[in-house]
């Protein structure tokens, strides 16, 4: 017996020693050493911490190349996130300096080397967020780590501008916005001219990224800045399309940014804001406040994207030609509205609470309320044709929860599958929903029992959460998780979810004009998974009855 202990613990250190490394990489910046984390027997992934890949911003302006550095940088702590806004919104942290990356390179007994790429965009409302993530015992939810190992890719996340200083607009060229999307396509190009020199193939780089991340994801995808840089694309619950994707209205908030910092609003306000201090600056973004029926909260998001005729020369719907070679690979979770449509309608999170069916036709006019009370009619009657004549509680709530995923998430989601489908030379078309039950609802926890997949629910499962917190997570969160991580890193490898290194539990049906067919993922997934029209009645609802009718003096400019 204690031969065999030896025996094995010789076999392991033999394992741990000769899985490989990179040891020092050249990059165009210079030399950089990481960390090599052994994984077990002839596996290992070397992680490089903040990496710059553009110099400091300037304010309001586009992001510049790195001087570089001399000697050996030492790549192994995380860089600051780009200054923000904090949660309270009563002040701010992060760093203007914050152009970084991070890598993580999967090997096994030899160095890797031409490995598919993917670069992570977080999220959080274009207004805050880091390339990490939330962080619990330094356990931090966009590690890359399992994703490389199991998917056997490079995985990279960035650092972009946020907030004011990533996406204040004043409409016109003085101050044209979209910051942000420039340091996220400094970060791509970046990767594409440094990635072979840790493994990864240049040819074969895939973008992705949830909520404001997806939505990144699909403006990187419609600009013709990014001809040639990458190959493929995954949105999880967010596209150009999404309400609080797009500003039509820029200048209104640099006006009331402006005002805040004490800037004129004439002719010197660009001028003035440029040379306002940068924490002053983040300090005076719009607030987001608690939403309420008449104004729900997704409606304060008023720092995104706008179309400047530069990085995006026209609106998103006119744009689908650049992305006619991607692969694209999108979807919702299929309560993806309840975070925020409970925030809205209080009493619906509320076991306790009844939702008056007044409050979701209140939430519903806030989202019609361009078409005025012909649109609040036909739009309640769609969503309400099933509840006979005494709805239920359940359904009520339910409702609500539909009303907000589809408008927030789900029909602007299709709307780009569907224009990405058409459009299409070469690139092809995937389209899933998320449906697995979230691990707040049920008996004794603080959701009810039929809320199913919420808004970041996703992150956990294709992040690998399940593997390395085992306790917090059953052997149904952990299938979940793998059968994500190799759909994604299939799709990643080639264009498709189902060839690969790995193998899903049903073959994923591309998404065409004609079928289009989706996958419902979740943890018990069979042939009956597949399934096809999406909630199309309420995407016709919101994509064509609604839009045909006439407005009624509601305008962008308002």
């Amino acid at each position: 017996m204690e031969k065999l202990k030896i025996l094995f613990a010789v076999v392991l250190s033999l394992g741990t020693a000769s899985a490989a490394s990179l040891g020092v990489v050249h990059t165009e910046g210079g030399d950089v050493r990481g960390q090599n984390i052994p994984l077990g027997l002839f596996r290992s992934v070397d992680v490089f911490k903040g990496i710059p890949f553009a110099a400091k911003p300037g304010t309001f302006e586009k992001p510049k190349p790195h001087p570089g550095w001399d000697g050996i940088l030492k790549a192994t702590k995380f860089a600051k996130r780009c200054l923000q806004i904090s949660m309270l919104q009563t002040s701010t942290f992060g760093s203007e300096d914050c152009l970084y990356l991070n890598i993580w390179v999967p090997h096994g007994r030899h160095v890797s080397s031409n490995l598919p790429v993917m670069i992570w965009f977080y999220g959080g409302g274009f207004m805050v967020g880091g390339s990490m993530g939330p962080n619990f015992l330094n356990n931090y939810l966009y590690s890359g780590q399992e994703i490389a190992d199991k998917g056997n890719v490079i995985v990279v996340s960035v650092g972009y501008r946020v907030g004011t200083l990533g996406f204040l607009s004043t409409g016109d060229s003085r101050l044209p916005g979209n910051y942000g999307l420039w340091d996220q396509h400094a970060a791509i190009a970046w990767v594409h001219r440094n990635i072979r020199s840790f493994g990864g193939d240049p040819n074969n780089i895939t973008i992705f990224g949830e909520s404001a991340g997806g939505a990144s994801v699909s403006f990187q995808t419609l600009s013709p800045h990014n001809k040639g840089l990458f190959k493929r694309a995954i949105s999880q619950s967010g596209v150009a399309f999404c309400p609080w994707a797009l500003n039509r209205n820029p200048r209104k908030v640099a006006q009331e940014v402006a005002e805040k910092v004490g800037c004129p609003t004439d002719d010197r306000m660009v001028a003035c804001l440029k040379s306002t201090d940068a924490g002053t600056l983040a300090m005076a973004s719009p607030p987001i406040t608690q939403g309420s029926p008449d104004h729900p909260a997704v409606e304060n998001l008023l720092l995104s994207p706008v179309v400047d005729g530069d990085f995006l020369p026209d609106q998103p719907g006119n744009l689908f030609h650049n992305a006619a070679e991607i692969d694209y690979l999108a979807g919702a979770n299929d309560m993806d509205g309840h975070l925020f449509t409970s925030q809205d309608i209080p009493s619906l999170g509320d076991k306790n609470q009844e939702t008056p069916i007044e409050d979701v036709k209140r939430l519903l006019a806030a989202y019609t309320k361009e078409k005025g009370q012909a649109g609040l009619d036909i739009a309640f009657a769609e969503y309400s044709s099933n509840w006979g004549s005494t709805p239920s509680q359940d359904t009520i709530k339910r409702t609500a929860v539909d009303i907000g995923t589809d408008y927030i998430f789900l029909v602007p989601i299709q709307t780009a599958i569907y224009l990405h489908a058409a459009n299409a030379m070469s690139g092809r078309t995937y389209s899933y929903q998320l449906s697995e039950p979230s691990l707040m609802a049920g008996p004794g926890k603080p959701y009810h029992d039929w809320v199913g997949a919420d808004h970041a629910d996703d992150l956990q499962y294709v992040f690998g959460k399940p593997f390395p917190t085992p306790k917090a997570y059953g052997d149904r969160n952990r299938d979940l998780s793998g059968y994500m991580i190799a759909y994604w890193a299939n799709f990643a490898r080639t264009g498709d979810p189902n060839k690969g290194n790995m193998k899903g539990p049903v073959t994923w049906p591309e998404f065409t004009s004609t079928g289009h067919q989706f996958l419902n993922i979740n943890a018990k997934m069979n042939e009956n998974s597949i399934e096809k029209e999406m909630r199309l009645r309420f995407v016709r609802l919101w994509t064509s009855t609604l839009p045909s009718l006439p407005s009624y003096g509601v305008t962008d400019a308002e």
